[in-house]
């Protein structure tokens, strides 16, 4: 118990910390490359998707426009109810599956390409390149003490990320309110409170996360980049560094030959880590905080050629092709989420093409269950909700399915203007002579008098006292 340990001293190589690994802001290296212009394509039609079509019209309307105080939702030539709520829960049902089947074919391609989170923290990125410099230039800024040129620089870059918050704001905020109307009031200085609320809101939203927080929401706040690892397989397409190709790593002439120094082709710039937007290594293998953007394949390609050997030492590939095998395209996860997915497009389009476009609702009078009418018959009270879903007026009959002896006391129609809802007080009386069921099933039916669309039925109960 008394001896002590012997101790070896062996030699050691320090390992380089990553950007992520030092916790401080990560600065992103400037580059160009094939998967950079793949991804500036699917910004740019996300952009154009998100701002552009805020802003068009349809038929006198805005085309796109989630109206909560009426209750509609627009979307072009459709309008939603909350009685359609089944058919937008399955579009996000359907999204979910899209977001799977992706997962399963390249991994977490989604959030490297057009993730809002991702393209708003390019935007951001840009605007720090434009007004602080490239990599090293913003490294020097952050460290030099403060000056006039310092705080113009930082204030432009502030200027340029509250504007394009407030502008995504204003967009955001222009889906649930008419953002014309909502563009002049923020012009005029006349926003409503609660207008002017969100408006905030969404904006240092979109200032904090695209930001400051950036590969953090990624990396600490977004569930999917913890559970995306169970939707992997050994043929899903990864981003990986070919090791037995790179290794060993370190720097070299131009016109020197590796193998004769035993090097591999990687000479160790960190070009990938410098333009990793999340701070990552990628040479350490794969690691959740990888957003799949592929930004190091385009920085290792640009050296591969500079030093003329061949690309692809960080590429999309495959656990299996790494092993020496061949990625399957076609294998059961994959055709299992396809075929549920392309189940449920097809099951989604057909709801929505034979989709009602009127709707009934029919609720009972609680403060008088029955009640004797005027002539003596026992009679029930509703209150119909009627509503004309389609783009046209229309006239509706409203008939009863009932058992004998229950009619409507007065027969009812209704006409509707385009996209409006009524609200009809009805009475059910008992015209027979024998005494009535204490409870009956009763069923009113809503028909179009000037089409032959099917008819829309609401179920109810007709009740009468025990001993009448």
């Amino acid at each position: 118990m008394g001896e002590r340990i012997p101790v070896e001293i062996i030699d050691a190589t320090i390992a380089r910390n990553t950007p992520a690994q030092l916790g401080g802001p990560i600065h992103t290296r400037s580059f160009e490359g094939y998967y950079r212009r793949l991804r500036l394509l699917g910004a740019g039609l996300l952009f154009l998707l998100f701002f552009g079509t805020a802003w068009l019209n349809w038929h006198q309307r805005q085309a796109v426009l989630w109206d909560l105080a009426s209750r509609k939702f627009h979307i072009f030539g459709a309008t939603f109810w909350p009685q359609d709520l089944i058919l937008l829960s399955a579009i996000l049902i359907i999204a979910a599956f899209g977001l799977f089947f992706i997962t399963v074919v390249a991994g977490r391609i989604w959030c490297g390409y057009t993730c809002p989170q991702s393209v708003w923290t390019w935007v951001f990125m840009w605007a720090e390149k434009v007004t602080e410099g490239d990599r090293h230039q913003r490294v020097r800024l952050d460290a030099a003490p403060w000056s006039l040129s310092k705080l113009l620089r930082r204030g432009a870059k502030h200027a340029i990320w509250l504007g394009v918050s407030l502008a995504t704001a204003l967009t955001f905020v222009g889906y649930f309110t008419p953002i014309r109307e909502l563009a002049v009031d923020l012009l005029t200085f006349e926003l409503g409170a609660q207008a002017a609320f969100w408006l905030f809101f969404f904006t240092a939203a979109t200032y904090i996360n695209a930001g400051w927080l950036r590969e953090k929401v990624c990396r600490d706040m977004c569930p999917y980049g913890r559970f995306q690892s169970a939707m992997f397989d050994r043929d899903t397409l990864v981003i990986a560094y070919d090791t037995e190709r790179g290794e060993q790593r370190g720097p070299r002439r131009r016109d020197s030959t590796p193998a004769e120094q035993g090097l591999g082709d990687c000479i160790d710039c960190t070009l990938c880590v410098q333009v990793c937007p999340t701070g990552i290594d990628i040479r350490d293998g794969l690691q959740f905080e990888c957003i799949a953007c592929a930004a190091c394949i385009d920085a290792c390609d640009s050296v591969m050629d500079r030093m003329g050997y061949a690309r692809g030492l960080i590429s999309y590939t495959s656990e299996r092709a790494q092993q020496g095998g061949t990625t399957h395209w076609l294998r059961p996860r994959l055709l299992g989420y396809g075929s549920m997915l392309a189940l449920m497009i097809g099951l989604f389009v057909v709801a929505l093409l034979d989709r009602p476009m009127m709707s009934l609702d029919v609720s009972r009078d609680r403060g008088n269950l029955f009640r004797e009418s005027s002539t003596g018959q026992l009679e029930n009270s509703y209150s119909l909700k009627v509503i004309n879903k389609s783009q046209q007026p229309g006239r509706y009959q409203i008939t009863l399915d009932a058992p004998q002896g229950l009619q409507l006391a007065t027969p009812t129609s209704v006409q509707l203007a385009a996209e409006d809802i009524h609200d009809l007080p009805l009475s059910v009386v008992w015209t027979d002579e024998q005494s009535p069921a204490a409870r009956q099933r009763i069923r009113f039916v809503l028909a179009a008098e000037d089409d032959n669309s099917a008819p829309v039925v609401a179920e109810s109960t007709f009740l009468a006292p025990a001993s009448y």
